[in-house]
């Protein structure tokens, strides 16, 4: 790509696999505390505090399959980054999915701009269970007894 389409990828691309890292990072850290802390606080004794740590335990395994799809669109946006027109970085990403058997060969090349927003759809979603995440967490630490 040249000049401000390269500019967009590439910068895009950073960002996705900042937004991919460090809401993983904050899931993985906080399975690893909180389940010790219910355990001593004796949250799994409690029906409403077990359901929360149920879905705090589904929703972070949402956040980090997003983060997962997050880090690998940002390498493809390094891939489409890499060519020397849109038509034919769309054209590459598209083939590589078909490859990999992914999705389908398109019969038309998406344009950058529209890869970028189905991105920021995931992005989204990634929030929201990144929401729903913190949201579990403190509820069950909320319902445990005292």
């Amino acid at each position: 790509m040249t000049g401000d389409a390269y500019q967009t990828a590439d910068r895009f691309a950073r960002m996705l696999m900042r937004q991919a890292a460090w809401p993983a990072a904050l899931v993985v850290a906080a399975n690893m505390l909180a389940p010790l802390a219910a355990r001593a606080r004796g949250a799994f004794e409690t029906l409403p505090a077990a359901v929360a740590l149920s879905l705090t335990a589904v929703s972070a395994t949402a956040v980090l399959a997003l983060s997962a799809l997050l880090a690998f669109d940002a390498l493809l946006f390094r891939l489409m980054a890499s060519h020397d027109d849109e038509a034919s970085a769309g054209a590459a990403v598209d083939d590589m999915l078909a490859r990999m058997r992914l999705k389908p060969l398109p019969p038309s090349t998406r344009s950058l701009d529209e890869r970028m927003a189905g991105a920021r759809r995931l992005l989204t979603r990634q929030r929201m269970a990144l929401g729903l995440f913190v949201a579990m967490l403190l509820a069950a630490g909320f319902w445990a007894p005292r």
